[in-house]
């Protein structure tokens, strides 16, 4: 399947107390490493409104396994596991220099036409031409 990764050095607002990056920021990580993923798919947020949908995320589902800490890079891997009727992308964020896997997650997003909310079931042409060239 495609895939893209990104590198990001969590920042000192990112951490808790606990001096740990605090639960909430791993969407953010998410999030950068699918944009990423989408750009090089050509089917970013633009082009999602631009095809009259908007792609909620429905569920995110995350496993830590290791905390991530101050000073720490990490390389963070989406990987696109569906897109037919939803998409579903995988997740794997790994420490920089050992590549150990700190956090395994999925999320998935369904089509919602703009104009009326309406749920769609499949996703469109536009999409899934872009994808199966890069397969």
């Amino acid at each position: 399947m495609l895939a893209a990764e990104v590198t990001i050095k969590p920042q000192f607002h990112d951490f808790d107390p606990m001096q740990v990056v605090w639960h909430g920021n791993y969407a953010r990580y998410l999030e950068e490493a699918r944009a990423a993923l989408l750009d090089r798919i050509g089917y970013n947020y633009p082009e999602m409104v631009a095809s009259g949908l908007a792609w909620p995320i429905v569920d995110m589902q995350l496993k830590y396994i290791r905390p991530i800490r101050y000073g720490q890079r990490i390389r963070v891997t989406a990987t696109l596991v569906e897109y037919e009727h939803r998409l579903r992308f995988d997740y794997r964020l790994r420490d920089e220099a050992s590549g150990e896997i700190l956090t395994k997650a999925r999320t998935t997003q369904l089509a919602v036409r703009i104009s009326d909310g309406e749920l769609m079931f499949a996703a469109p042409q536009e999409l899934l031409d872009k994808v199966r060239a890069l397969l």
